[in-house]
């Protein structure tokens, strides 16, 4: 089964990376939702996909610049659409609390964005926070840095780690010669320009951004182990039709 990830929440209806974008992909019922995290100026984990501000908000500054207070004064909303204008960044506890709230009982897949910079010590952070109690979903750690993993193998020894990448053959080599990768996460591209290693690679392969009707039947139909998708209901449909 090809299980549908939403991509920064369900980023393709909502502001990504927010509480509404979560909290549409639980309503859309995805099987997993993924986010990323970076760490503010005073070690705060906050959910926000670039290493600056300013794409999603209306402010300006690297994320490692600014302090938490900073940050909740941004507006990450508007630049989707006007009436999400009050939407702020949220820390990682509370998207958790958000999906506690609502029940959500799927995967959680934390994307540690330490690929550009890496953070000193978020792998700990993370996990500090994921071990503080028991979840009702799965979680597991993705990353583009190897380094990354490597330290949360080390933490969390039986945890999913995946390795993300866009088109790196030696990614691709490398994650099948550690044992603590689970699988990859490549972009989309990478699949239909290497179908037979597709069809034969013996680890798990999850791409990203699988958004066209034709892309998410043919992952589906290539029994992909899942696809990241910013239209988690959309994917349901096209499933659903794959399934009749």
């Amino acid at each position: 089964m090809t299980l549908i990830i939403a991509h920064r929440g369900s980023s393709g209806t909502h502001p990504e990376n927010t509480l509404p974008a979560f909290a549409e992909a639980v309503r859309a019922s995805a099987d997993c939702i993924e986010l990323d995290v970076h760490f503010t100026k005073d070690k705060h984990l906050v959910v926000i996909h670039d290493e600056s501000v300013e794409r999603t908000t209306n402010g300006k500054g690297l994320v490692r610049e600014l302090t938490l207070e900073e940050i909740k004064e941004l507006d990450a909303g508007s630049w989707f659409a006007p009436k999400y204008k009050a939407t702020k960044i949220s820390t990682l506890q509370e998207v958790l609390n958000l999906l506690l709230q609502m029940q959500y009982r799927g995967i959680l897949n934390i994307e540690l964005k330490t690929d550009k910079y890496h953070y000193p010590e978020i792998e700990v952070a993370v996990s500090n926070v994921m071990r503080s109690r028991e979840w009702p979903f799965t979680h597991w750690y993705s990353s583009f840095n190897l380094e990354s993993l490597r330290i949360m193998h080390q933490i969390e020894p039986d945890t999913q780690l995946d390795l993300v990448l866009k088109k790196s053959q030696a990614k691709v080599e490398a994650a099948l010669e550690l044992d603590f990768i689970e699988g990859i996460h490549p972009c989309h591209d990478w699949i239909q320009e290497n179908l037979e290693l597709v069809k034969s690679y013996p680890k798990s392969i999850r791409p990203w951004s699988v958004n066209l009707y034709l892309s998410m039947i043919e992952c589906m139909n290539l029994k992909l182990d899942g696809m990241f998708t910013d239209f988690p209901e959309k994917a349901h449909r096209v499933k659903s039709r794959l399934r009749r």
